[in-house]
């Protein structure tokens, strides 16, 4: 199985990389359209700013190709809300593959949230195996609401979008490499969708 992460100068790659190294696989790095659109799999990461992480995607071309792919994708933290409809964040125009604006958590809360937290109302392959209130990392300040794409929920001092899932693109706010057994069953049904 060919596995590509996005290689697009904001993402977690290491970490990533030596998670699935765990479950027995080897991933490539790429930037290369054509390489990633032959992968059977491809890994989306990222940290940092929205704004920044776009304009990166969208000097290389990447934010028009990433909507296109046809395989299993997974978008890891900012992965996942770049693949959202816009982040408040800079404010941004993301790629719109899940039609959701991403919010900054108020002032009521503690931001970033960092550290663990449970997930519940799982509704994916994704989860399969994976409990109702299993604990998970996360280091977030933004967060996407509730929709018809949420396929996992987390609570702090509101529900949002632990996970979203919209045919064959899929994203969670948290990082399941950094997420123990949980997170490892997590990227093992990654891979057999």
């Amino acid at each position: 199985m060919e596995i590509v992460i996005v290689n697009y100068g904001a993402g977690n790659i290491q970490s990533i990389r030596f998670a699935f190294q765990r479950l027995g696989y080897s991933l490539e790095l790429s930037s290369d359209p054509d390489r990633i659109r032959r992968a059977d799999k491809v890994v989306f990461p990222g940290v940092g700013e929205a704004s920044s992480a776009m304009e990166k995607l969208s000097q290389s071309g990447l934010d028009a190709l990433i909507p296109e792919l046809k395989q299993p994708v997974l978008g890891i933290c900012l992965g996942m809300q770049l693949m959202c409809r816009s982040s408040e964040e800079g404010p941004t125009k993301g790629m719109g593959i899940f039609p959701v604006e991403v919010l900054r958590f108020d002032g009521n809360r503690k931001v970033p949230q960092i550290g663990w937290n449970s997930i519940h109302d799982l509704k994916s392959p994704l989860f399969k195996g994976v409990g109702e209130s299993e604990y998970i990392y996360l280091v977030h300040s933004y967060f996407a609401p509730l929709c018809e794409e949420t396929i996992a929920v987390s609570d702090y001092g509101l529900p949002y979008s632990a996970a979203l899932g919209r045919d064959n693109f899929f994203g969670v706010q948290f990082h399941p490499e950094k997420s123990g057994k949980a997170g490892a069953l997590m990227l093992s049904n990654f891979l057999k969708l």
